[in-house]
């Protein structure tokens, strides 16, 4: 049996006919592109969103478009300040949530840096690590008592973590030579490996999480693109046999995250990584390809990264 949607499906595609009156989402990462579309389509469905983002204001101004769909779809909409290159910003935003007490049947971690220079976040962590997936890890589980039995957790990876696998023993590049794309393929391995321990140790309470590839998108994602970095990414395309990247539009870039969120089986997605909405492949081949390397879905390389974190974060999480 085909599949109903793929590579070419929008947001609109995938939610046609679903009514999420009731449902309560939480979305980081709302002040551009990918994060404004996700609650732009949920609203517009009638889910209660709650978006996160580091800047407010601009968040605000970009989210115009979200608060029209809610008014709309009868879906509701608020902000709320997150900063993940900052703990203490985390820590504070999770205690809001917690102190408001609703629950979240979704929470989908979208925000994200790519291909960044060398930087350290506010606590030490090289930048796109302590970002991408400490500052997540950190939320996420501070806030895991609010999600509601049955709930989903969609956490935003890349298929730039078949640049490289996580790196245990040197996770802020203080023993290796600093390279953007590494760095990026690590924190977005670290994405898929929380989600597969996050989802072992949450589904007795029918709560399921999964990681995805959203496509390639222009949006302020590459704003950190040097020259340097995009000839790289050329060449890791070309070594891919890849005539040249197809990109899709941000509608169709966020269809995935709809569709992990709300309408796939969750018992299918549970501790998966998913592209073009659907499961993907285990990926073998050499290059930058479609699908999902070995290492990123391994139990014993998820569980030691959970340790890893909690140490780096100076939290335990049951």
């Amino acid at each position: 049996m085909p599949a109903k949607f793929g590579a070419q499906s929008t947001t609109e595609e995938v939610l046609e006919g679903i009514d999420l009156t009731g449902k309560r989402v939480l979305v980081t990462g709302v002040s551009a592109g990918l994060g404004v579309e996700t609650a732009r389509a949920l609203v517009a469905h009638g889910a209660d969103v709650v978006g996160a983002a580091r800047n407010l204001a601009k968040a605000e101004a970009a989210t115009a478009p979200v608060r029209a769909a809610s008014e709309a779809g009868g879906g509701t909409f608020d902000v709320v300040e997150l900063d993940l290159a900052s703990l203490a910003s985390v820590r504070a935003c999770a205690d809001r949530l917690n102190a408001d007490g609703r629950p979240f049947d979704i929470v989908i971690a979208n925000a994200g840096i790519m291909a960044t220079p060398f930087a350290k976040t506010a606590d030490g962590f090289e930048s796109q690590f302590g970002t991408n997936h400490l500052g997540h890890f950190v939320l996420v589980n501070r806030i895991a008592p609010l999600v509601a039995d049955g709930g989903r957790v969609v956490i935003l990876s890349s298929g730039g973590h078949q640049n490289s696998d996580v790196d245990l023993d040197d996770p802020n590049f203080e023993h290796t030579p600093y390279d953007p794309w590494r760095a990026y393929g690590r924190s977005k391995t670290a994405n898929i490996l929380f989600a597969v321990e996050l989802d072992r140790r949450l589904r007795d309470r029918g709560i399921r999480a999964c990681a995805l590839m959203p496509g390639a998108i222009q949006t302020e994602l590459g704003r950190y693109l040097t020259p340097e970095a995009i000839s790289t990414l050329q060449e890791m395309v070309k070594a891919s046999g890849i005539a040249r990247l197809e990109y899709k539009s941000v509608p169709q870039g966020a269809a995935t995250s709809v569709w992990a969120a709300a309408v796939a089986d969750a018992d299918t997605i549970g501790g998966q990584y998913c592209e073009d909405c659907q499961i993907a492949q285990v990926a073998t081949g050499g290059g930058v390809v479609s699908g999902v390397r070995p290492y990123a879905l391994d139990p014993e390389n998820a569980r030691n990264l959970w340790t890893l974190s909690e140490n780096m974060v100076g939290e335990q999480f049951a």
